[in-house]
């Protein structure tokens, strides 16, 4: 990191890194295995290691493995791959229960610390998707005005 202060949640991880590393996957909001291990500062692998010890802990409804199709499309997405720079093996992906349940696999004060900054930027989320919701139905409603008014000019100028 950079000696320049930035907005941090419990000191530790920049509140911007963690909102980076959720993603929409089957319409739930993640966090992949590398990704939450470069935040605790362990090996994806020893990450893995861990649950795959503790698999009990980790139910369908807190972590699910990656499709091939879906983990082929987030690569993708960003961008060039380098040959090795990626796993061969499909990632987990972590929703916020699976997330809390970490730190008790790793146990580590680490862990620990960074899992409650990640719950709080869970948290914050919720809370703004509320009013996300409500803008968004409220451009839905202007598109279909827009779309009516589009029909009924098409036809005036049909009729003329």
């Amino acid at each position: 990191m950079n000696k320049k202060k930035k907005t941090t949640v419990t000191g530790l991880i920049p509140q911007e890194t963690i909102e980076s590393k959720i993603l929409l996957i089957r319409g739930k909001k993640v966090m992949l295995d590398k990704d939450l291990a470069e935040l605790y500062d362990v090996e994806t692998k020893q990450l893995k290691r861990a649950v795959n010890r503790n698999i009990g802990r980790f139910p369908e409804d807190f972590m699910f493995k990656l499709t091939k199709k879906e983990y082929h499309a987030l690569r993708c997405q960003n961008g060039t791959l380098k040959r090795g720079a990626h796993s061969k093996y499909l990632p987990y992906a972590f929703m916020e229960h699976g997330v809390a349940m970490l730190s008790s696999v790793l146990n580590s004060e680490r862990a620990i610390q960074v899992n409650i900054a990640i719950m709080r930027v869970f948290i914050r989320l919720k809370a703004i998707t509320p009013a996300h919701k409500d803008v968004l139905s409220k451009i839905r409603a202007l598109e279909k005005k827009i779309e009516q008014h589009e029909e009924d000019l098409n036809t005036i100028f049909d009729a003329n």
